[in-house]
């Protein structure tokens, strides 16, 4: 039996939105499960993926295939959702407060009263996890290979999800400190004792711009297989091996745009590169040749990530590559700061 356990929270406004959320209820035998969508609001893909995986979740459980309950919110952000500017939706901030959807959750959730509409808003989100003891959260990056973020803890099975998932690369961290919806859920399990049922992970689908239907098919097809590994549906499936590249966090080179100007990408993504090659250039004023910057590799890798847009602004993010040593721009903390 489905429950729809929807709820609301307050726009700018005060008016009530809806989080449209659906819990699955299982006969109780397998590990809790939370997975959502959209918690940047302009992250599209994941959307689909969990709409179309709902449907086989259906299914499994009018089948009594089901062992586990699940909770999806497949568009978990109502408040990004409205930020419509000129024909485009800017969703990773709250138009109102400037505060990064996916940062903070975890000062929201110790509050007694929230101040603003977006801890309200966390703060409920956290409380739908309870008691959970898998936890999914689908983003996407800009332009991207699918890729996925998990903590050391649980790296094994990130290794896993990422192969189910056909992801190019796994990412490992170890401190967050910025309080997002990962690292708020995992907090307790770190602190009391991680357990072999427990799993979080953040799952980058691609770019903003891909969202199809060839993709969330295959998305949900291998989030759906990895679920069914993991004792939630009583289905034998087989997740077939995929090379999934893992690198710990400071392995990471996340390269800046040192000026304004047209952004020229003179490789693609996941083209490896040799440190020292250049990759991209940005053109400062059209017209004057001497304002052109070409922009190298630190080190050896392959491109992960790169800016959508082909106008840049100085210190926005041209580009991630995977690397071999730990980056000398590396300070600690999470990949993305804002």
């Amino acid at each position: 039996m489905v429950q729809d356990i929807s709820f609301d929270v307050r726009n700018n406004n005060g008016d009530a939105v809806r989080v449209g959320a659906w819990r699955f209820e299982g006969d109780g035998s397998g590990p809790v499960v939370h997975l959502q969508a959209g918690v940047h609001a302009d992250e599209i893909a994941g959307m689909l993926v969990l709409h179309l995986l709902m449907q086989r979740l259906h299914i499994a459980e009018s089948e009594g295939r089901l062992k586990s309950q699940v909770t999806v919110v497949p568009q978990a952000n109502p408040l990004g959702i409205g930020q419509f500017r000129q024909g485009r939706i800017l969703g990773r901030f709250h138009d109102a407060t400037g505060h990064n959807f996916n940062r903070g959750f975890d000062q929201s959730t110790a509050m007694t009263r929230p101040s603003t509409n977006v801890q309200e808003w966390q703060k409920s989100l956290v409380q739908l996890t309870a008691g959970a003891e898998v936890m999914l959260d689908l983003h996407t990056d800009d332009e991207s290979l699918p890729y996925l973020y998990v903590h050391r803890s649980f790296a094994a099975r990130g290794r896993e999800l990422a192969a189910a998932m056909k992801m190019d690369v796994a990412i490992i961290w170890d401190d967050g400190g910025d309080g997002s919806f990962e690292e708020t859920i995992i907090a307790p399990w770190l602190r009391d004792g991680v357990t072999p049922r427990n799993m979080a992970a953040t799952l980058e689908l691609r770019g903003q711009g891909d969202v199809s239907d060839r993709f969330a098919e295959q998305d949900a097809e291998g989030l759906y297989a990895w679920l069914c590994n993991s004792g939630v549906i009583d289905e034998a499936l087989t997740v077939g091996d995929w090379p999934v590249e893992v690198k710990d966090m400071e392995q990471m080179e996340t390269i800046l745009s040192p000026q304004p100007g047209v952004l020229i990408f003179e490789k693609e993504l996941g083209d490896f590169v040799e440190e020292g090659q250049r990759f991209a250039r940005i053109l400062g004023r059209p017209g004057d040749p001497s304002s052109e910057v070409v922009l190298h590799a630190e080190q050896a890798g392959r491109m992960v990530t790169r800016y959508r847009d082909r106008l840049i602004s100085q210190g926005a993010v041209v580009a991630k590559f995977t690397g071999t040593r730990t980056s000398r721009n590396w300070s600690g903390g999470l990949l993305d700061p804002n």
